[in-house]
């Protein structure tokens, strides 16, 4: 077990000590109010650690603090692990972005796009082309999610059993079949829809690889960036560490939910979203892609595939509010910011109304936790709590004001 520690004063990497302490008290007063249990916020620049804040509880009721080495539910920023992970298997050559996924995983030969109409009489017709490896990676697969209520196509995920993204029982192979059986939104490339693409890329690792997703990751990728408590499962002598997820109430407070059960090894290995981690684990997999795939003399990524990753993929260089008509694309945050590899990146600054820089790439999990990494500041920075909100909040938004404006210079 390691711990996320400070390594150096504000002043000394040009952040102003004033400034995060307004940070701490607009974050402060969230969990005084009762709309967080708690909170970890750390900022690094140059990759040291210069302001880490912990308040608050990671259980409620039963009055536990959070602290440096709380383990969290990171949901969707498993993604860019995943993408880490496939990136690394395209290096050694036994990947291609350019492969149709079929070449590994034949359930996807001969995917139909839709065309009209819903349930029985949805019509169908044959995609023009394949799905590629970068359509998962790039969320332009055609893929959707059961929890949208806008398109016929998601009303078919829910009623396969999708609600959660896999059937009730069911491993990663068996759900991949699942997702294979259903009609794409749109063909392959031609939009941007946030979906259960990086499961099905997770499993494309599994056969690729020939081991399962989890220990993979473990080999590859956690145990050689010593991401100690990063994983699947939380060890049973561990599971004190374990915050308790909350979800927003009515009245703007919050309740314990049920969250992504994490006692034991999972039948279903989401490489979309099932990974636990502390905010050490977070710290070392940002600083491995600021530093553009090497840390601590341990390479896992040339520098010119993590530049790929980090640049916005869509064609023509839009945004994801530009590239298509889909649910996902009408969240204000999505204005003026692209999509890599597995990561957001800001293309145009000023149309994403709120304090972001160009190149800025990261991501973000359903229970209100968050990474980004600045290149034009050089800084780093991530939000851990347990929140699942009921609608889009604001707080990225005043988190990002509140770190920017402490970046003097």
């Amino acid at each position: 077990m390691a711990q996320l520690r400070q390594e150096v004063d504000p002043g000394e990497v040009g952040l102003d000590p004033e400034a995060l302490d307004r940070l701490d008290r607009h974050f402060v007063q969230q969990v005084e109010e009762g709309r967080l249990p708690g909170y970890l916020v750390a900022v690094s620049r140059g990759g040291r650690v210069a302001h880490l804040t912990t308040y608050g509880h990671r259980d409620l009721a039963a009055g536990l603090p959070v602290e440096s080495d709380t383990l969290y539910r990171i949901y969707s920023m498993t993604k860019p692990v995943t993408t880490v992970a496939a990136l690394m298997l395209m290096e050694e050559g036994r990947l291609s972005l350019d492969d149709p996924v079929a070449r590994h995983l034949p359930a996807f030969a001969d995917p139909r796009v839709y065309v009209d109409g819903s349930g029985e009489g949805m019509r169908t017709r044959p995609a023009d082309g394949p799905i590629l490896i970068r359509h998962l990676l790039t969320h332009t697969a055609g893929l959707t999610f059961a929890f949208y209520h806008s398109h016929p196509v998601d009303a078919l995920y829910r009623a396969a059993g999708l609600e959660s993204s896999v059937p009730a029982g069911a491993d990663l192979a068996e759900t991949i079949d699942v997702y294979a059986s259903l009609p794409l939104q749109f063909e392959p490339g031609t939009e941007w829809n946030y979906s259960v693409a990086t499961n099905v890329l997770g499993r494309v690792i599994e056969v690729v690889s020939g081991q399962p997703l989890d220990v993979f990751l473990a080999e590859r990728v956690f145990g050689p960036l010593g991401m100690t408590d990063a994983g699947f499962c939380v060890p049973a002598d561990q599971a004190g560490r374990l915050a308790e997820l909350y979800g927003e109430t009515g009245d703007g407070g919050i309740e314990p939910i049920a969250g992504l059960p994490l006692r034991g090894r999972p039948r279903f290995l989401s490489g979309s979203g099932g990974m636990v981690a502390s905010a050490y684990d977070v710290h070392r997999f940002t600083e491995l892609l600021r530093r553009r795939g090497e840390l601590d003399g341990v390479r896992l990524l040339s520098a010119d595939t993590v530049d790929l990753m980090t640049s916005n993929q869509l064609p023509g260089g839009v945004d994801m509010r530009t590239f298509g008509s889909r649910p996902a694309h009408d969240e204000p945050g999505n204005e003026g910011v692209g999509f890599g590899l597995g990561v957001s990146v800001v293309v145009d600054p000023a149309r994403t109304k709120a304090s972001t820089g160009l190149g800025m790439y990261g991501w973000s999990g359903v229970a209100t936790t968050t990474f980004w990494v600045d290149p034009s500041r050089d800084l780093s920075v991530q939000f851990l709590t347990q929140v699942r909100p009921r609608s889009s909040h604001v707080l990225y938004q005043d988190l990002k004001r509140l770190v920017h404006e402490a970046a003097t210079h």
